[in-house]
């Protein structure tokens, strides 16, 4: 072979081979080292999740050895709608938890705490004067009457002033505090006494009876009126109409308790009926019910469209055990489009065999209507107790328990 023919040999074969492209080669590995590590690094988290997943699992069945601390309190939820046990007159009743059962229902926070008692050592009001009061009670001193008063910011403060007693005793009426939580009225003999919580001022009214007991604000705060049996006034506190005069007769009943404002719950020509007060036309009746009212008891209360008050029930095969005498808390609505409801305070039920009674129980005349904590929930005094009761709901709860005798409450009851 001649060395000229080597050549073209040569270039003969190297035309057959294949020829790899490196930079696509090069790609594809890169790729495919990338896809494995990004499966790696999946396994190891996914590893790791699990790890974790199992350890607290472990540490929950061990008492959290391993650092994990469970909750300590559950997620609050709301109330649950409670049936009504039935029906008294066309309107749906609730039976109040048993005498003695207060203390494990459900709680209301207010500034009178878990248990309403006399303060040790009270701040003197003309020093620290109370904005919106929550409550206010009575001590007694040498045959006279200190009042006490609750913020609501929980304080308490001592009025200096002595109170006289009265027909029935201690000189405190339910409906005592206005509206606005500044000022409290006290009955007197032939007086009325408002006393202001801001700046420690009060204030006297003369009129002509001796025997007055009850007092009930209108919604302005600037009238009042103070009744006895058979008597009754409106004293302007402030402000008022032309002409309109301090002191005014208005209709007397033989209940004193039974001259409020705005609303009224009373027996009219053999019905409940349903009034509201204005000092320009009086009381007029806006409603009526028919329930089977033995005797009322307390002051009524209403909020924006309902009154509420107590009554011992009549014996009528409607209500629920009525030879015992159930005390019945009556919310009637000025609205005839809303219903009227009923929570039956019964008393404690007998005791079966091996149990004890009840230590507390609940007499007639124990119970009544202190007001309202806001426009659904009514605030009831039991024997020992306030307990509040949610008209929409049914849902009974406590208050707070009572080591004082004798309360009035203010909207700073609502903190």
């Amino acid at each position: 072979m001649k060395r000229e023919d080597v050549h073209p040999l040569l270039v003969q074969a190297v035309d057959a081979m294949f020829e790899p492209d490196l930079a696509d080669d090069s790609w594809a590995a890169a790729v495919a080292i990338r896809r494995r590590r990004r499966r790696s690094v999946i396994i190891v988290v996914v590893a790791t999740a699990l790890i974790a997943a199992v350890a607290g699992l472990i540490a929950g069945l061990s008492g959290g050895k391993a650092g994990i601390t469970p909750p300590t309190t559950l997620p609050s939820a709301p109330a649950a709608v409670v049936p009504p046990a039935g029906t008294i007159a066309g309107a749906d009743y609730w039976i109040a938890p048993q005498a003695a059962s207060e203390r494990y229902l459900d709680h209301l926070e207010t500034p009178m705490g878990d248990s309403l008692r006399f303060p040790d050592s009270p701040a003197n009001l003309s020093e620290s004067p109370v904005d919106r009061i929550a409550a206010v009670v009575l001590t007694s001193r040498s045959g006279s009457y200190d009042p006490l008063l609750l913020g609501s910011d929980g304080k308490w403060a001592r009025a200096d002033v002595r109170l006289s007693a009265i027909g029935t005793g201690a000189p405190l009426s339910t409906g005592a505090v206005a509206p606005n939580g500044k000022l409290v009225a006290f009955p007197q003999p032939g007086a009325l006494l408002v006393l202001d919580a801001t700046n420690a001022g009060i204030q006297r009214f003369n009129v002509p009876n001796q025997d007055l007991r009850s007092v009930s604000w209108l919604p302005d705060s600037h009238r009042v009126l103070i009744s006895g049996p058979n008597a009754a006034y409106r004293i302007l506190i402030s402000g008022g109409g032309f002409g309109e005069r301090a002191v005014t007769v208005v209709e007397p009943s033989i209940d004193p308790d039974a001259a409020t404002a705005p609303y009224r719950l009373d027996d009219r020509s053999g019905q409940v009926a349903l009034s509201r007060y204005s000092a320009s036309n009086g009381w007029t009746v806006s409603g009526a019910a028919d329930l089977p009212v033995q005797s009322w008891v307390g002051q009524t209360f209403g909020s924006s469209s309902v009154a509420a008050r107590l009554f011992v029930a009549s014996n009528s095969p409607q209500v629920p055990n009525a030879e015992l005498q159930p005390q019945i808390v009556a919310a009637i609505s000025a609205q005839r489009s809303l219903p009227n409801r009923l929570l039956v305070l019964g008393p404690s039920p007998p005791p079966t065999a091996g149990t004890l009674a009840a230590a507390v129980a609940r007499p007639v005349g124990c119970c009544l209507v202190l007001g309202w904590y806001d426009e659904n929930t009514v605030l009831i005094q039991v024997q020992g107790w306030v307990i509040a009761w949610n008209v929409q709901s049914g849902h009974v709860r406590r208050v707070t328990e009572l080591e004082v005798s004798g309360l009035a409450l203010g909207p700073g009851v609502r903190g």
